[in-house]
């Protein structure tokens, strides 16, 4: 009896593609209504991991450059902080792909 010897070839049907989905940015945009103190008090409430310092950098950036953008991540809790903001009373810029 003789050896038998298989060759292997990768099925070209079942190539893996990882597709990344895109990161969303939240921004808040300046505005004449809203005050420091609800801006920052805002982005501690419910960005996570937000510091009281980086709460009030975001908030003076936002006052002095227009806008600035408080979170960064996937779409739906992009779509989670931005509502949560809007609902507060915060100017929000629409989600845009980061």
């Amino acid at each position: 009896m003789g050896t038998m010897s298989a060759t292997v070839t990768p099925d070209r049907g079942t190539t893996l593609v990882r597709k990344t989905y895109p990161n969303y940015k939240v921004i808040v945009l300046n505005d004449d209504f809203n005050t420091f103190q609800h801006v920052a008090d805002c982005l501690l409430k419910y960005i996570p991991g937000m510091t009281p310092d980086t709460a009030w950098a975001l908030t003076n950036q936002v006052h002095y450059d227009g806008q600035a953008i408080v979170w960064t991540g996937p779409q739906e809790p992009a779509e989670l902080y931005h509502q949560q903001l809007r609902r507060e009373g915060l100017t929000m810029a629409p989600l845009e792909p980061a």
